[in-house]
């Protein structure tokens, strides 16, 4: 199979690409490569690739795949606020307008990177599919218009699936620091702290990046009957955790630390339990490998190994939002986060 893959040289494609070729599939990228200067280790392998909007895609970049694996977007709650706007116009419009395109070019099956985030402010009921969604955010919002509106462009010839990933972690050359178990690992080995920004009790799902690759791969190889126009929550039951179990496998983990409350903090809206019975019974492909401790001991050996700081992932080198800011100070992209022109990209 030739697969398209958005978002390649992102937090998940730069660790899913690799499982693809292994797998021995031909897999060809497309991303704008807003981060290219942002990678924390070494990526492992080289692939075909467009440097390109989702946006600019054309029905003649999309002809030829048997499938597209869609990771791009803006992908955290504060780049999405930076302006709402432009995430609705990346992250729903952007993917719907690939989607169609994909559909106009023959593509069949089309992965959409969706969220557990769209359950939102749900509490501690455990949520299936089925779950009402409840976004608190741009972010998660845009994963819902998506979802609808793809929903529609089903039909016999084009099967949509919507992968509604759990909260990520692991390490990755394009690393991410604002997801919870990425930064409390951050904090403690740079500070002595695991520094909770909440109250503690907010529920989150996690997932490694590598079993979210899994799923996708899953995804791939399974009968159509199996996954036409069905979402998948992805994740694994026993590793829905609340923040302060977290921050307790944490302190274990990372010698030295202790855990630290920051001042004022209050109980965060997005909490959310998930169940994860479907995908583990329509696709037995999925076979997760990590948990929290596991990934733990991970991040900490990444982070030591790489002389980690408190500027580094506070600041504009690795933090996202801090570097599109340095971008659009510096009039190296547009507005519109599109690269301009007339600069040079990377």
């Amino acid at each position: 199979m030739r697969i398209l893959v958005t978002g390649h040289n992102g937090y998940i494609g730069t660790i899913l690409v690799p499982m693809l070729a292994q797998a021995g599939y031909e897999v060809v990228g497309l991303d704008s490569d807003l981060f290219v200067e942002n990678t924390f280790i070494p990526t492992t392998v080289e692939i075909p690739s467009l440097r390109k909007d989702i946006r600019d895609a054309q029905v003649s970049d999309l002809r030829g795949f048997d499938a597209v694996i869609h990771l791009a977007a803006l992908s955290n709650d504060p780049l999405g606020n930076l302006n709402p706007a432009i995430t609705y116009d990346i992250n729903h419009h952007g993917s719907v307008s690939l989607a169609r395109k994909a559909k106009e070019a023959g593509v069949s099956r089309f992965l959409f990177s969706s969220s557990c985030s769209t359950y939102g402010a749900a509490g501690a009921e455990s949520l299936d599919e089925e779950a009402s969604f409840n976004p608190v955010t741009p972010y998660a919002e845009s994963k819902v218009l998506v979802e609808r509106d793809l929903r529609q462009l089903a039909d016999d010839n084009f099967s949509p699936v919507y992968l509604r990933n759990a909260t990520a972690y692991g390490v990755s050359p394009r690393h991410r620091f604002d997801l919870v178990l990425n930064n409390l690992v951050a904090w403690a080995l740079t500070t002595g702290q695991v520094y909770i920004k909440s109250d503690g009790t907010p529920w989150r799902p996690i997932i490694h990046i590598e079993d979210i690759s899994r799923a996708f791969i899953a995804a791939l190889e399974a009968p159509r009957e199996n996954i036409h126009n069905q979402a998948f929550n992805v994740g694994r039951n026993e590793e829905n955790y609340q923040v302060r179990d977290l921050a307790d496998i944490v302190k274990a983990t990372v010698p030295n630390c202790r855990i630290e409350y920051a001042a004022g903090g209050e109980p965060d809206k997005r909490s959310y339990r998930v169940n994860f019975n479907k995908i583990n019974r329509l696709l037995p492909g999925f076979q997760p490998r990590w948990n929290a401790r596991m990934g733990a001991q991970e991040l900490l050996a990444a982070y030591r190994q790489t002389d980690l700081t408190l500027e580094d992932f506070e600041g504009p080198r690795y933090k996202r939002i801090d570097h599109i800011k340095r971008l659009l100070s510096e009039g190296r992209v547009d507005s519109d986060l599109r690269w301009k022109s007339e600069v040079k990209l990377g």
